[in-house]
């Protein structure tokens, strides 16, 4: 039995794994470290939210201390990590209905860029950001890259000097870094696409470097203009998304992803400065509740061959992530604990924010790995009697085989955000250490 046949969607050869996006990847996708996604599927590393009064700079005294997480936001990151990572495995396009991840991912690392830019020069938050996310980038690239011409890449033949230029950006991703459509190795250990999906987390990176690098004068237009500056990235996304202009290559890619995205980081500015405290949350419903059932009108007429995947709905993904999130942001409770339950998955949460990075990278390319793993079952004799089960079973083993596997990843190579934040490396932090040593103190 050839495993690669199995699977509910996606790229051909690896199960619920949809292609990366050079054309339109999985957003959502990891479309993580957050960051991140993660993450932000980026920089999950330092949540808190000090709120500050738009264009004052000062702590907002009903938020959180300066200097502890908000837990409702550490777990918002987590749920969506996770979420990214069944999608990709099972490739339900549901899920982007559901908990649309990336625009959660870039509304809260939006709250927390407002919070450093009130409290630090530009340039000094924006150095920062780099220091932090680009390390666990080149960590990844470090592996990628070279196995991409191990299993027989050769693209100066055929791009010359332009590959080279290209290759930066695997450096500083300001656009998309180059990849081989078709990699796969004589073994089939690596099947065609693995390159292309290994690379399709890096979309996120570029757009979380490009609202970064915006975001002083996006911060500074929000606290004047603050409605214009929301509806802005709406607006571009429906002159794209509509087809009413069109950007060919890269450039159109990446322009598409930062209006996709740019309502739900600017929702993150007025998160941190207090704004829906300001708002009746019967309103905010109420235009959520309008602005999400337009997506889901305009997706209806717009849907693809991934159907309802509003990934590759552009207008559809805008306007429902800024809905959701606007809800979320609303009723955002600011813990500093974990309530009742959700307290029991205190670690897992802590863990997944210290790792946003790490996750979201490395999260495709190990959902791959677990092919030839699960392959090995069809070694065992008599196995053959019970394929139909393993067959419908066989992304269900993908996914309970992922998590392992990026446990072993956390403990190879997370550490690499420790470093980036100048911080000790740490193997495992989930932050048990730290319980153990406040609870010993009390």
């Amino acid at each position: 039995m050839n495993a690669h046949s199995v699977g509910t969607g996606g790229a051909p050869g690896v199960p619920g794994v949809p292609r990366a996006k050079h054309k339109a990847p999985a957003h959502g996708q990891a479309h993580a470290p957050s960051h991140g996604p993660a993450s932000d599927r980026a920089s999950a590393q330092d949540l808190t939210r000090g709120s500050a009064r738009a264009g004052a700079g000062t702590r907002d005294p009903a938020a959180p201390a300066p200097g502890g997480r908000d837990r409702y936001l550490d777990l918002l990151r987590a749920v969506a990590l996770v979420r990214v990572v069944v999608f990709h495995v099972f490739g339900w396009a549901w899920l982007t209905i559901l908990f649309p991840s990336m625009g959660v991912m870039f509304a809260l690392a939006g709250s927390l860029m407002a919070r450093s830019l009130s409290q630090r020069p530009p340039w000094s938050v924006i150095r920062g950001r780099l220091r932090r996310l680009l390390p666990p980038v080149w960590a990844f690239a470090l592996v990628v890259v070279p196995l991409m011409f191990v299993v027989g890449w050769r693209p100066a033949r055929e791009e010359g000097l332009w590959w080279f230029l290209r290759l930066a950006n695997y450096i500083v991703p300001f656009g998309a870094p180059p990849y081989p459509y078709e990699n796969g190795s004589p073994s089939g250990l690596l099947e065609e696409t693995w390159a292309e999906q290994a690379a399709g987390p890096l979309w996120y990176i570029r757009a979380y470097l490009w609202f970064v690098l915006a975001s002083p004068l996006l911060l500074w237009a929000f606290r004047k203009v603050p409605w214009a500056t929301l509806l802005l990235p709406v607006a571009l996304t429906a002159v794209l998304g509509s087809g009413l202009v069109e950007i060919p290559g890269e450039t159109g890619e990446a322009l598409s992803d930062f209006a996709v995205y740019g309502a739900c980081w600017v929702l993150g500015f007025a998160h941190n400065d207090g704004a829906f405290r300001k708002v009746p949350r019967y309103i905010t419903v109420s235009l959520a509740a309008f602005t999400m059932a337009f997506a889901l009108w305009w997706a209806s007429g717009h849907l693809t061959d991934e159907g309802w995947n509003l990934d590759e709905i552009p207008l559809a993904q805008a306007m429902w992530s800024l809905g959701f999130c606007a809800i979320l942001l609303q009723y955002s409770p600011s813990w500093r604990e974990l309530p009742g339950r959700l307290g029991q998955f205190d670690t897992v949460i802590t863990l997944a924010n210290n790792r946003a990075v790490t996750i979201y990278l490395w999260h495709n390319l190990l959902i791959m790995a677990t092919v030839p793993l699960i392959d090995q079952l069809w070694s065992i004799p008599g196995i053959d009697a019970y394929s139909a089960e393993l067959d419908s079973a066989y992304s269900a083993l993908m996914l309970v085989l992922v998590w392992p596997l990026i446990a072993l990843m956390i403990l190879a190579i997370g550490w690499v955000e420790d470093v980036a934040a100048k911080r000790a490396p740490r193997l495992w932090p989930n932050g048990a250490k730290e319980a153990r040593e406040r609870a010993a103190r009390v």
